[in-house]
């Protein structure tokens, strides 16, 4: 509709297709940033400790809690791809196609889920945390290309754009599900750019070194 009239410019998409991987990234995103409350659960029951007294290395912990957010995050694919094609949008049912997305969708969660982690170690708290990430949320989300083409955003909000992961899970899912998009990056820059944001958030920064501390 809102393609049609004018109000924004999605090329040859209608803005339905235009949107759909955005609300996709969106249910990563929502399922994903608030993975580390389980870490702080799992930290007041003492199963951190356990998990810190056993000879498997740091950063694998953390790789696998955040391989489990995308495995979980899987699920929210299926019902969105389930609405998408009940709403008429004109999804790539080719298998190269969804085996991408499920792999995008995979290393999204896990990219998320590791930098939710990163907050839940500082933070250290139910209720810090709850704060943190329900600040966080929406500015992430709106940050991206997921319900507007970057082409018609502010210069100085195109640099925080192209700064931000979620932009190119955006980019690749939009490439990937919909029929004739093309997307902005390519698809080669979106898994570079996921691939390399998780390689420094579990390790090499923060997440591998902040997880030890969280069993004191």
């Amino acid at each position: 509709m809102f393609a049609k009239s004018g109000a924004i410019h999605t090329g040859n998409l209608p803005y339905l297709d235009f949107i759909a991987p955005g609300i996709l990234a969106q249910s990563v995103l929502f399922v994903s940033i608030f993975f580390g409350i389980n870490v702080i659960w799992e930290r007041d029951v003492g199963i951190v400790q356990k998990f810190l007294a056993s000879p498997t290395p740091r950063g694998t912990l953390v790789l696998g809690k955040g391989l489990s957010a995308g495995i979980r995050s899987l699920s929210q694919a299926i019902v969105v791809f389930a609405i998408a094609a009940l709403l008429g949008v004109r999804i790539n049912w080719h298998p190269i196609a969804i085996l991408n997305v499920i792999a995008i969708v995979i290393l999204a969660a896990t990219l998320l889920a590791t930098v939710s982690l990163i907050i839940a170690c500082i933070v250290k708290t139910r209720e810090r945390f709850m704060g943190v990430e329900q600040v966080l949320t929406m500015p992430l989300f709106f940050a991206s290309n997921a319900i507007y083409p970057n082409a018609m955003i502010p210069n100085w909000l195109k640099v925080i754009s192209h700064c931000h992961s979620l932009t190119y899970v955006v980019d690749a899912l939009r490439t990937s599900m919909v029929i004739g998009s093309t997307g902005t990056f390519g698809l080669t820059t979106d898994y570079a750019v996921l691939f390399l944001s998780t390689l420094v958030l579990v390790s090499v920064a923060a997440a591998a070194r902040l997880y030890p501390r969280l069993g004191v």
